[in-house]
């Protein structure tokens, strides 16, 4: 008898529901949009979606984040404030500094990667015809742009660039810096050995962008002093 109500209380333990997953944290669902946004664009998602890839319900989503719009502005805003920030502690009065350049494109660059879809989701954004995606991109990319100004300016002067090409040159860098993220499947096809997220796959970039940035923002020199220095 003893055996038998042993048997049975192990059974009823056996048969007791398992403790639910733990909820997802603000930064998984940051994450989660971030993915899904730059997959298929801000229109192309619905909260459902969202709180599915997630074992969520839509409702339990709403406790983190009033609406997708409000969502949607957490992404972009932890997605560029960092950058807005880095660009805008980068510059110095006095032209290129080599440690500062060194600086800045690390930190881009290692922020870049721990968010692999945000340059992608930049880029579907700009894109976006919808009013809310262009308010929200003006609101960031604003700061960006005119930090990054702040930034090239003096240097470009130095470099030989005239003041209507500034619009161009910025427009160039941020390119430079954002497209080795967006293009990682054409780099997969170029190099298909390659792991663009490798430590040294990153490394060569970041060295590639410094080059870059001083072949582009460094003083124009005269024919035989550049092929010296090349």
């Amino acid at each position: 008898m003893a055996l038998h109500a042993t048997s049975s209380a192990s059974s009823r333990r056996s048969k007791r529901p398992s403790s639910p997953p733990p909820l997802p944290t603000r930064e998984v669902i940051l994450d989660t949009a971030e993915r899904l946004f730059a997959l298929r664009g801000v229109d192309g998602v619905a909260v459902r979606d969202l709180a599915r890839e997630m074992n969520l319900t839509a409702p339990s989503l709403y406790n983190h984040f009033p609406s997708k719009q409000a969502l949607y502005d957490a992404v972009l805003e932890r997605g560029l404030q960092p950058i807005v920030q880095v660009i805008g502690a980068s510059w110095h009065p006095g032209g290129l500094r080599p440690e500062n350049v060194h600086q800045t494109v690390d930190h881009m660059l290692s922020h870049l990667a721990s968010h692999p879809h945000l340059a992608r989701l930049l880029q579907r954004a700009l894109l976006e015809h919808s009013g809310s995606a262009h308010d929200l991109i003006a609101r960031w990319m604003s700061p960006l742009y005119r930090e990054g100004f702040a930034v090239i300016r003096e240097s470009a002067d130095v470099a030989g660039w005239e003041r209507e090409e500034l619009p161009h040159l910025a427009l160039g860098l941020f390119g430079m810096v954002f497209a080795y993220f967006t293009n990682v499947t054409a780099l997969a096809t170029i190099s298909p050995e390659t792991d663009p997220f490798s430590p040294r796959a990153l490394a060569i970039q970041r060295r590639f962008l410094e080059k870059a940035i001083f072949r582009l923002l460094g003083p124009q020199l005269a024919g035989d002093e550049r092929r010296k220095h090349n």
